[in-house]
């Protein structure tokens, strides 16, 4: 491994305590509180930054994604297309993300990221300055992609962690 494999693996390592301490232990209801109606919930935080990093190492690693692939989108039964990922999601699209349990959201995010550290130690890793996407100036590359998706995991878990915070004060 590189410093940079090294780095990615402990970032991801990051995001995947931060959500694990998040979850543990609330019931599915707790897990779908919202602040307030337009507010994200834990549920769907967690649900989508999982499905943001499958969809974005499962891409990169030109693999299908768990949540099709390891059955979780039938699991989860929720009422969105298999290649939704809450992008974009509507305050109604976000309520809609209820009654999950721990076990499942936590399952989903343990499988997604024991998957990305398969592509971290595998040979594709070692082409970070791969361009995948070029309708950016500069174009970004799978070092950028895995930056990103390493960024945008921890600002949703840390959100996710302050609603548990709100939750928890708020004696609910």
């Amino acid at each position: 491994m590189t410093i940079a494999t090294e780095l990615l693996g402990d970032s991801f390592d990051r995001v995947r305590e931060i959500v694990h301490e998040t979850v543990a232990g609330l019931s599915p209801e707790q897990l779908a509180f919202q602040p307030d109606d337009a507010a994200n919930s834990i549920a769907w935080l967690v649900w989508h930054l999982t499905r943001i990093q499958d969809d974005h190492v499962s891409d990169l690693a030109e693999r299908q994604q768990a949540w099709t692939e390891d059955g979780w989108h039938q699991r989860f039964g929720l009422p969105f297309a298999p290649e939704a990922t809450g992008y974009a999601h509507t305050a109604r699209q976000v309520a809609a993300v209820h009654g999950i349990g721990p076990e499942l959201l936590l399952g989903y995010h343990d499988d997604v990221h024991e998957r990305t550290l398969v592509f971290l130690r595998g040979p594709g890793i070692h082409h970070l300055d791969r361009v995948v996407d070029t309708r950016w100036d500069p174009p970004v590359t799978a070092a950028v992609r895995l930056v990103s998706v390493v960024s945008d995991d921890l600002q949703h878990a840390g959100q996710a962690a302050y609603v548990r915070g709100l939750l928890e004060r708020s004696g609910a």
